[in-house]
């Protein structure tokens, strides 16, 4: 892969790490149809993509995403996009087209789904439906002066693109609450300390390319499984969860990937890796 198929999106592809770039600058990579349609169309292709390590998230110019499109905030507003569901909640966002979700929600879900770890690189405004997107990965690098906010309620909106769902086990729910009520900018500085970022950095991008790559270094079967674990982890019980642990550890344990990586660090050498997939 070097390119999306509609420049929407950049990826680029080394030792095993993909450098993806939402690339609508002009428009602050601002949410339309085909931007959405591209972070899914791109993530779907990475998942194919052999031997793939980790994933770099990452927008163009002047921030990483400033949410919807205005041209799509309008025909909300108009209706023209979508008709009321009448409070019958079903209208033609309800039906799920995309596994458990819809086209938004996919668009930050597919990271998730993803094999291996997604790091994020936040700079500038990462706002609204960006923020979402931006939620789907692993690990959240932000630029100190950065610019975020769940801002659906700005325009009389609630967040739909997984947010209440992606932010379980990272945000209070009372400071949730509060975010969401307000729709209130926050600096990077103090979304880490809220917990929508994992780390304050002056360069994200940097920091970020440098985690995939220490990643990328990791056995691949181990990353992967422990990616499916802490996935399950959300959700499942403590029994379903140790039984996980123990299959997991079980295909791992002794399997050349692992013998390499016990070899290496012993004779004090980068590791020579199959690939996982």
């Amino acid at each position: 892969m070097s390119n999306s198929s509609n420049e929407r999106i950049l990826v680029t592809l080394e030792d095993g790490v993909a450098d993806v770039r939402l690339n609508r600058p002009d428009k602050m990579n601002a949410l339309d149809i085909t931007m959405l349609e591209a972070l899914i169309e791109t993530a779907r292709q990475l998942a194919r993509t052999p031997d793939l390590r980790a994933v770099v998230l990452s927008g163009e110019g002047r921030g990483f995403c400033a949410g919807l499109d205005m041209g799509r905030m309008a025909s909300i507003a108009e209706g023209s996009e979508a008709k009321p569901a009448n409070g019958t909640g079903k209208g033609p966002r309800g039906p799920r087209t995309h596994g458990i979700s819809n086209r938004s929600q996919y668009a930050s879900m597919v990271w998730r789904e993803l094999p291996v770890p997604v790091f994020a690189a936040l700079h500038g405004a990462v706002l609204g439906g960006g923020l979402q997107v931006a939620l789907g990965a692993d690990v959240r690098y932000v630029a100190p002066d950065a610019k975020l906010s769940v801002m659906e309620m700005k325009w009389g909106l609630v967040t739909d693109m997984a947010c209440t769902a992606l932010t379980r086990g990272l945000v209070r729910t009372d400071v949730l609450r509060e975010m969401i009520y307000s729709a209130r900018m926050l600096s990077g500085t103090e979304a880490c300390a809220l917990g929508l970022a994992t780390y304050v950095v002056d360069d994200p991008r940097a920091a970020a390319l440098e985690a995939a790559r220490q990643v990328a270094q990791k056995n691949p079967h181990a990353i992967r499984a422990a990616k499916r674990l802490l996935a399950l982890a959300e959700s499942a019980d403590t029994a379903a969860i140790l039984q996980a642990e123990a299959d997991e550890q079980d295909l791992i344990a002794g399997s050349p990937n692992q013998r390499e990586a016990v070899q290496a660090n012993m004779e004090k050498r980068a590791p020579r890796f199959s690939p996982a997939a």
